[in-house]
């Protein structure tokens, strides 16, 4: 009785090892689909930055506008007759220290008092 047994589960064994582990098997196949889905991604990443940059030419291809603004901004040209200003940003100072008023003629706490000449 023990030999049927293992002789079809050898069978079915030799037979599973193809499917799961061979070279059509499904753990290829779910590496590959992995690996589509990355791919797919990917592209419509790119197929979205080409759909950017196709309205751009063809902007700059139809009008003066695109054209006028990329002169402005990426090379600084003005028009005849035009002042440009530039206002820098606000430097960051780092805040104040803020001391409370004393009375005249007081001493600065920490530079004296009783225990200043004791040492």
């Amino acid at each position: 009785m023990r030999w049927p047994v293992f002789l079809l589960f050898t069978l079915v064994v030799v037979l599973q090892y193809p499917l799961w582990q061979g070279r059509g098997g499904w753990l290829r196949v779910w590496e590959i689909d992995k690996n589509l889905q990355e791919q797919r991604a990917h592209n419509q990443k790119l197929e979205q930055r080409n759909a950017r940059l196709y309205a751009e030419v063809n902007d700059l291809k139809s009008g003066t506008d695109a054209i006028e603004d990329r002169a402005r901004y990426d090379l600084g040209l003005v028009r005849p007759g035009e002042i440009f200003v530039q206002i820098p940003p606000k430097a960051k100072m780092p805040p104040k220290k803020l001391e409370t008023p004393r009375e005249p003629g007081s001493i600065p706490h920490g530079q004296g008092g009783a225990n200043a000449h004791a040492q």
